[in-house]
């Protein structure tokens, strides 16, 4: 790849080449986005690339049914990727090959780089199902049997594949690992090794190369350079778009506010009214419901919102009144149901960012975050904005029992570099969630309950201290003995607990703390203010794992959590069950004394 960007044109130099895998170079011993001129996403992990592929092509789908005009195919390309044996048995392939052929993603062509090789040896021992009647039960359009060393066959399957419009299309290409290496070629030790001096003078005879190393005679030069043929394709494409501008300017605008990541004019205010709205409501609700509702006034004024589920839109509330779904008949939606695969879910959403033009969001319930963890790594490590929701946060999950009541999962997420975790307690801090979700240009997790919160009274400047991601909700006096920090469902148990302790004598302040990941990066001074040092009799209350409190609570502090998997029943009966009580609370405060 790197050799191709060089000989593209790309400002990726000789030197930078010879600095591959070495520290701080631009060529990363894997390309990795906003590093590799050129490389537009990060690929490692196998089958990934195949997934941003079919994010991007959708993306491609989307954007032209929306903006395009006759005449006018602002938005007009193919998306290429490249696969090997590897990225076709993992099971995110299965899973994102089968929905863009359900999709019919007709201008995403893939590759099959089929060698036959993988690090083990030679594949027919543990991959031997037949692919082409693979990619036909997706509904592909398949192109088999082309020697991948012959550019005219493979020129040939390209034309082939850009005459079917209503399928994807993979063409499989039979190669040869190390090709023209006479004693390593198909063999397992040319995957992820240097072929070694003596194998490439070797190399150099059978294709009678004989020029220097790193020398690049200029004629090939000339016939690989696309810097001037990007140049044209450019300038046409400018030419075209300045038309569009003329004819359809509102579209114009729309279009360019989008692939520039700016907001609507009108966003803060309708943000700000909801604040107030929210803040105003005094029944309890669960907060998967109040991001239903954030939903059903953000969606109209956020056309780049792009939504979906993985088979749970009735219980993540995910969709919203004017969610309209994307098939493969129906292709100008905003709305995606991607089956039952978590992974290619997050996948194809970190495509979609990466493509521009869209905020991709997508739920699931948190305890599944596991089937799709490298997806959610990988938007971390590019940092795109991308929006995973997670419901049914914790024990209160209920009935479902231990496999789907999450523990573990939260601090997981919190402890993911380059990720913001919200776990808000009522519909105010779900509305202060999603609009730092939005505004924010990397990746955030939403963290809903299942089961009903109650509201929370605030002031207006405890409302704007929510988005430093911890603030004082609730004391019973500026100097207290005890704090209570706590996120989401259990705020109102800390609550609950505070003000009875208040009747004991005991001073409580009560801390929500719906991002700590954003509170950690607050200036010192506000940290402070918050958890004053001097103040060490703490108390962190959360429905998951209790390790990652100690660093507010310190070690001579307390964390009401859970250490162990769930139950099956009601919630309120698990909760009780599993010590999340105000008794509990107490007991505890007891033995600080």
């Amino acid at each position: 790849l790197y050799a191709l960007l060089h000989l593209s044109g790309y400002a990726l130099s000789i030197e930078d080449i010879k600095q591959f895998r070495q520290l701080h170079s631009k060529t990363p011993g894997h390309p990795e986005y906003g590093i590799t001129p050129g490389v537009e996403t990060t690929t490692g992990p196998l089958a990934q690339g195949f997934a941003n592929a079919v994010g991007m092509a959708l993306g491609e789908r989307t954007l032209a049914s929306e903006f395009n005009r006759p005449e006018f195919p602002i938005v007009d390309h193919y998306t290429y990727v490249i696969v090997g044996d590897g990225c076709l048995m993992e099971g995110l392939s299965h899973e994102v090959a089968s929905l863009a052929g359900t999709l019919g993603l007709g201008k995403l062509i893939v590759f099959w780089d089929n060698n036959g090789i993988s690090i083990d040896g030679e594949v027919k021992d543990w991959f031997s199902e037949n692919v082409v009647e693979r990619f036909h039960a997706y509904h592909w359009h398949v192109v088999s049997d082309i020697d991948g060393h012959d550019p005219d066959k493979i020129a040939n399957a390209i034309k082939a594949a850009k005459n079917e419009k209503n399928k994807p299309s993979l063409i499989c290409c039979k190669t040869q690992i190390a090709f023209g290496a006479p004693n390593k070629a198909n063999t397992a030790e040319a995957h992820g090794s240097p072929l070694g001096e003596e194998e490439i003078v070797l190399v150099r005879e059978k294709l009678n190369w004989h020029h220097a190393p790193f020398f690049i005679p200029p004629e090939i030069y000339a016939a690989w350079d696309s810097k001037e043929k990007g140049k044209k394709s450019e300038e046409a494409w400018q030419a075209l778009f300045k038309k569009y501008q003329q004819m359809y300017p509102a579209l114009a605008f729309e279009f360019l506010r989008r692939k520039e990541r700016r907001l609507p004019e009108n966003y803060l205010e309708k943000i700000n009214e909801l604040k107030k709205t929210m803040q105003a409501k005094s029944e309890k609700m669960a907060t998967r419901k109040s991001s239903q509702i954030i939903l059903n006034t953000l969606g109209p004024i956020l056309p780049e919102l792009l939504g979906g589920s993985a088979d749970l839109t009735p219980s993540n509330l995910t969709a919203w009144s004017g969610s309209r779904v994307i098939n493969a008949e129906n292709q100008k939606g905003n709305y995606l149901h991607y089956g039952v695969r978590e992974f290619g879910m997050c996948a194809i959403m970190n495509g979609l960012a990466l493509y521009g033009g869209f905020i991709p969001y997508g739920g699931t319930f948190l305890t599944f975050v596991d089937y799709a963890r490298n997806a959610v790594r990988m938007a971390a490590i590019m940092q795109q904005r991308v929006i995973f929701v997670f419901t049914h946060d914790s024990i209160g999950l209920g009935e479902d029992g231990p496999t789907h009541q999450p523990v573990e999962h939260i601090s997981m997420l919190r402890l993911t570099p380059g990720l913001r975790t919200w776990r808000p307690c009522d519909a105010t801090e779900s509305v202060v969630a999603w609009q730092a979700a939005i505004e924010h240009l990397g990746p955030s997790c939403l963290l809903f309950s299942r089961q009903n919160c109650p509201s929370q009274h605030r002031s207006d400047a405890q409302v704007e201290m929510i988005s430093r991601g911890a603030y004082v909700l609730w004391e019973a006096d500026e100097n207290p003995e005890y704090i209570f920090i706590a996120t989401g469902s259990e705020v109102s148990l800390a609550l609950e607990a505070a003000k009875r302790l208040q009747t004991q004598h005991k001073s409580v302040r009560v801390v929500s703390m719906p991002c700590a990941e954003i509170f950690c990066q607050q200036p010192l001074e506000y940290q402070e203010t918050v958890l004053p040092s001097s103040k060490t009799k703490r108390i962190a209350i959360e429905a998951g794992a209790t390790a990652y409190w100690y660093k507010f609570v310190g070690m001579q502090g307390k964390v009401l959590g859970l250490d162990r998997y769930g139950e099956s029943a009601p919630s309120d009966v698990v909760y009780q069950a599993l010590g999340f009580t105000v008794e509990k609370l107490l007991e505890m405060i007891r033995g600080e004394e």
